[in-house]
């Protein structure tokens, strides 16, 4: 454990880390809240599905054009402005009640408003630590961000059930708005300076990195969003839809072995099998959900599922950070963290139909469904992930056209 150690010996880093897991914590409670909230309020989780899946239209517009825009006018004005309106978006879904449509535009704003924490994060990591402390960084980030994707349904699930999924929206909203505000006021975030992009939009996809990075991220976290909906569908009373202390006890079991296996696992060295094994890992885990829906066996199961989430996640982070440019990194991060979010949306929609179609199981049989894709895809990819036994990270030299004047 003393790689983490180490870390905290680098000006500003643990800040940063607290502050950017603060402000990215809604992401990992709204896709269960906008779900349960709008379920309430028409009848039935197709339409909450409707709605996620236009908000997840706004977030994959959203993710790489935000993060080009943090190199014209910079991070701090880019994160305070979409921060205020993501957030006063969140509170109009919360507190005013309208037509299905109207919701859907709002939602498809709220998408289309979500602050590029990600991006903003992952560019300022190596330039806060040294290329052999990124990859402990990374994993010590990749544990941290089990909060939001796990713990955060957990209490977006203990809000929703104790109050109401109104208030539930309005705690997320709180969150964005303070842990935004934490974040942007951190020193390291006015040291490192993004330059404007001169290539095309979507060209850093021409690394083959990127790319899979993106859609492994992409069927990655829809299986956590379909799974987590399917956990508090299990756990519902009859005739209820907002789950109960069981699957709260249930999701935050599943954090504590992901945070596990992020510590003991995530920093070792990147192999190019590395991903394929730690996704097969969460996919045994969750396939053993189908067997029973005990609260004893589903704790035991996901816990060693999660020894191989935040793990994943990890090797997601370093895999871009030794293949692509640092100057084109902002934008690499932005189409991941679109994925990631598009894939909560998208997980959580699919699930919502399933479990309309088939009850619990169905949301598990889902998220199953998804790992298998993603594992393929790691296995399929394998010769173009990078090998890092022994190495240090350091991203490709920026490189370009030097003009010599002839004698």
């Amino acid at each position: 454990m003393g790689v983490y150690r180490d870390l905290g010996r680098n000006p500003g880093v643990f800040r940063v880390l607290g502050s950017q897991l603060m402000a990215r914590f809604p992401f990992g409670m709204l896709s269960i809240i906008v779900l349960l909230h709008i379920q309430l309020a028409y009848g039935d989780y197709t339409s909450a599905g409707l709605v996620l899946a236009t908000q997840s239209v706004g977030q994959a517009i959203s993710g790489p054009l935000s993060s080009r825009f943090m190199g014209i006018w910079g991070m701090r004005p880019v994160l305070t402005t979409t921060s205020i309106v993501c957030a006063a978006l969140l509170v109009v879904i919360a507190v005013v009640h309208l037509p299905l449509v109207i919701v859907a535009v709002i939602a498809f704003l709220v998408g289309l408003s979500t602050p590029p924490i990600t991006p903003a994060v992952r560019t300022l990591y190596p330039k806060l630590v040294p290329g052999n402390q990124l990859s402990p960084l990374f994993s010590l980030d990749a544990a941290a961000q089990e909060i939001i994707w796990v713990i955060g349904p957990v209490i977006a699930v203990f809000v929703t059930s104790q109050f109401s999924t109104a208030a539930g929206l309005c705690v997320a909203a709180g969150f964005m708005v303070l842990g935004g505000a934490w974040f942007i006021s951190s020193p390291a975030l006015g040291q490192v300076h993004l330059k404007r992009s001169k290539r095309g939009l979507g060209a850093v996809l021409r690394y083959p990195a990127v790319v899979i990075a993106t859609v492994i991220s992409f069927f990655f976290v829809a299986s956590f969003a379909a799974i987590e909906a399917g956990i508090v569908r299990a756990f519902a009373g009859p005739g209820e839809s907002h789950g109960s202390i069981e699957s709260g006890i249930v999701l935050a079991v599943f954090a504590g072995g992901s945070l596990v296996g992020g510590l003991l696992i995530g920093h070792r060295d990147l192999r190019p099998f590395s991903t394929a094994l730690r996704i097969l890992l969460v996919l045994a885990g969750t396939l053993a959900c189908l067997l029973s829906l005990n609260i004893w066996w589903l704790c035991a199961v996901l816990f060693i599922g999660g020894l191989g989430t935040a793990p994943t996640f990890a090797a997601i982070s370093t895999i871009v950070s030794a293949k692509v440019k640092f100057s084109e990194t902002a934008e690499a991060f932005g189409w991941i963290g679109t994925g990631q979010l598009v894939g909560v949306a998208t997980g959580s929609a699919l699930a919502g139909i399933a479990i309309d179609a088939a009850d619990a199981p169905g949301a598990i049989v889902v998220s199953g469904g998804l790992l298998v894709v993603c594992a393929l895809i790691a296995i399929g990819t394998m010769k173009w992930m990078p090998d890092l036994k022994g190495r240090s990270i350091e991203p490709p030299p920026e490189t370009g056209t030097v003009t010599i004047p002839l004698p």
